[in-house]
């Protein structure tokens, strides 16, 4: 019996065994020719490797195509949880703390605080890093959909099912799922998701064919779900499941020391993003955002810079709310949970009052001369135009003697 080791490129892919029925050994002519045709078989063992390799991938690939797209076109609201304040850094510490274990972590807070950063900042600090990471928000999803969305459904599972889905739990499979507002998953839905996170396995929709997953389980909420527990609208098995490492992420309002950095960060972006150039922000502006209670959290403070940023004509920022109208349920949160209460409640009436000071400062040092170069426009970075009509908006009048 003759061996030919089967080689390209250095790698040896096996071994080529032929025997003879004669007796005498293959001639010269006869090893050239088998050699060449290892060679040969070589090559199409590699190629059928590399097809198995690309057909494996491509198959992968189109069960993320999904996902990965949606994460691809998504803008989130920093690339990094930003800020250091004391209230932050003890967020942080308990991220630090979490990552490294494949414990179940529920992230705690009011809408707008950054929930989902906190979520993708555990994931990037954990081994599974490499992996995918794959939100859902319960919330946004119908009841009727959401067990697909979760977990999958065969063709024809349901009226509109027209082609098999692949769900996240299974795209998630040695990343990350990170499931918002986990407080709307309806009851009987709850029953399944606890297997997944005891179990580690689920069906798809349509199928009798058991799948199993290595995706670790990050979710968040908004609502108290202690008290949904002891009111029977939330599985207490499944709370005390996903309750392993609760992270509380405070409200703006107990990160004072925060707004500074998130009002500059909101600006340089969205100026950025528009093509604007915001050299200043003044004084008095940011002592009044630092000042406002913010109900909305950090994403109530990237809309007001946003907004602020367009209706900038200048190098100097322009914060103008006029428009803001916070309902009484808002002002009253503020009173409630706020430990330093904003000035007449609402954020227009801080901001005016601080405009008006700046202004009249900014007149009587240029001797209530508004135009020209030593002007109070000027002074103010701001259209000699736009000052008198801020002028006569406050009703800022020249005092006698």
């Amino acid at each position: 019996m003759s061996c030919f080791p089967l080689t390209i490129h250095s790698r040896k892919l096996g071994v080529l065994g032929l025997a003879s029925l004669r007796d005498n050994l293959p001639s010269e002519d006869d090893l050239v020719l088998l050699t060449q045709i290892a060679s040969q078989v070589a090559v199409a063992v590699d190629n059928a490797r590399s097809h198995n390799e690309i057909a494996k991938l491509k198959d992968t690939l189109s069960k993320e195509k999904l996902y990965l797209e949606e994460e691809i076109r998504s803008q989130h609201n920093f690339g990094e949880v930003i800020g250091n304040s004391p209230a932050l850094c003890k967020v942080l510490k308990q991220v630090e703390i979490a990552a490294p274990s494949d414990a179940t972590v529920l992230v705690l807070g009011e809408t707008g605080t950054g929930k989902e950063l906190v979520a993708r900042a555990v994931h990037r600090l954990s081994s599974r890093r490499e992996g995918n990471f794959i939100k859902l928000n319960c919330a946004a999803i119908p009841t009727g959909l959401l067990e697909s969305e979760l977990f999958g459904h065969e063709k024809g599972a349901f009226t509109g099912a027209i082609a098999q889905r692949i769900g996240r739990f299974e795209v998630a499979n040695g990343g990350t799922i990170f499931l918002d507002e986990i407080g709307e998953i309806p009851l009987e839905l709850q029953t399944k998701l606890l297997r997944v996170l005891q179990e580690r396995e689920f069906e798809r929709l349509g199928s009798s064919r058991t799948l199993r997953t290595d995706a670790r389980l990050i979710a968040a909420t908004n609502r108290d779900l202690e008290a949904m527990v002891s009111e029977q609208k939330f599985r207490s098995d499944l709370f005390f499941r996903l309750n392993v490492f609760p992270v509380h992420v405070p409200p703006l309002r107990e990160r004072q020391g925060d707004i500074p950095v998130l009002v500059r960060h909101f600006t340089h972006q969205f100026s950025r993003r528009m093509n604007r150039l915001i050299e200043t922000i003044p004084s008095a502006a940011m002592d009044a955002l630092c000042r406002y209670h913010w109900p909305g959290n950090i994403r109530e403070l990237q809309n007001v810079i946003e907004r602020a940023v367009i209706i900038s004509t200048g190098p100097v920022l322009s914060v103008d709310v006029a428009d803001l109208k916070f309902s009484e349920a808002h002002r009253v949160v503020g009173k409630t949970t706020s430990s330093k209460p904003p000035i007449n409640g609402a954020l227009h009436d801080v901001l005016e009052q601080s405009e008006r000071e700046q202004i009249l400062k900014a007149l009587e040092q240029c001797d209530w001369i508004v135009a020209g170069q030593r002007g109070a426009a000027a002074h103010l970075g701001m259209k000699r135009s736009t000052l008198q009509q801020r002028i006569r908006k406050l009703g800022i009048v020249r005092r006698s003697g």
